[in-house]
């Protein structure tokens, strides 16, 4: 069983790509922490309301096998900022599964974390994907090492079996 933190914006995540990974992940034994940046109950774009168990001032990275991030429309007011960018860093640093779907592999890109690295995005993060040194290639799922990405809620399943996978390989 592994633990993995999932980011979402406090107000604004995208439904879609904050239930369906959860829920796979959850199905498949892994405990899902919800990270934001304040406590209390994050509104989704849609509907989806989410109870919030830690925020990012909590997060300790080393304590977790994943740390993945929401899209949607919140995503870059909330999380494209320098203690996310940190939180990143040193999960990435430390050999940790990185994910990424919707416009948030933006935050990555502005963590320095994407350079040579093979991944996809919400169309309208591609050029920060590329200006960060990625190669884009604007297919639904991207995998490359321990960095998953994806490009919106129409694979947020997949997301969420392709992290379940990767954890899986690595005996979690």
């Amino acid at each position: 069983m592994a633990n993995i933190a999932i980011f979402i914006a406090f107000q604004g995540f995208r439904d879609e790509e904050y239930v369906e990974p959860k829920k796979v992940l959850e199905a498949a034994g892994h405990k899902v922490v919800t990270v934001s940046t304040a406590k209390g109950e994050a509104r989704g774009k849609f509907r989806v309301t989410a109870q919030v168990d830690k925020t990012v001032d909590e997060l300790d990275p080393a304590a977790y096998d994943a740390l993945a991030l929401v899209g949607g429309p919140g995503a870059l007011e909330h999380l494209d900022n320098p203690k996310v960018h940190g939180l990143f860093a040193r999960a990435a640093a430390a050999g940790k599964l990185i994910g990424a779907i919707c416009i948030s592999p933006v935050v990555l890109a502005h963590a320095g974390l994407l350079k040579g690295r093979t991944v996809t995005c919400w169309p309208d993060g591609a050029p920060e994907l590329e200006k960060a040194g990625a190669k884009y290639t604007g297919s639904e799922l991207e995998v490359d090492g321990k960095l998953i990405t994806a490009s919106g809620p129409v694979p947020a399943k997949r997301y969420g079996q392709a992290i379940a996978e990767a954890l899986k390989m690595e005996g979690k």
